[in-house]
């Protein structure tokens, strides 16, 4: 089942630069599902999200499915630590 990830766009000026929103603890803030992300990502970014559903200009903010190989990538790194 896939997780899900906030990212913004803070510099409107550059269409391929995407931030990945981070938690008060320095941690990626990552959901189980979809409207749970969605809902997170409007409390945290209520003008940016509320002009994206009028203006028809490029996206600020986006939903965006979390590494799809995140357990195979924890995997490696529990037995990289372990060597």
């Amino acid at each position: 089942m896939p997780s899900y990830k906030l990212q913004v766009q803070e510099d409107e000026h550059n269409a391929m630069l995407w931030q990945d929103v981070k938690g008060a603890d320095g941690k990626l803030l990552v959901f189980d599902n979809e409207p749970a992300a969605r809902a997170k990502l409007e409390a945290l970014y209520p003008v940016w999200v509320k002009l994206e559903k009028f203006a028809s200009g490029a996206k600020r903010t986006r939903v965006v499915i979390a590494s799809a190989y995140q357990d195979i990538d924890d995997e490696k790194e529990n037995d990289w630590k372990k060597k």
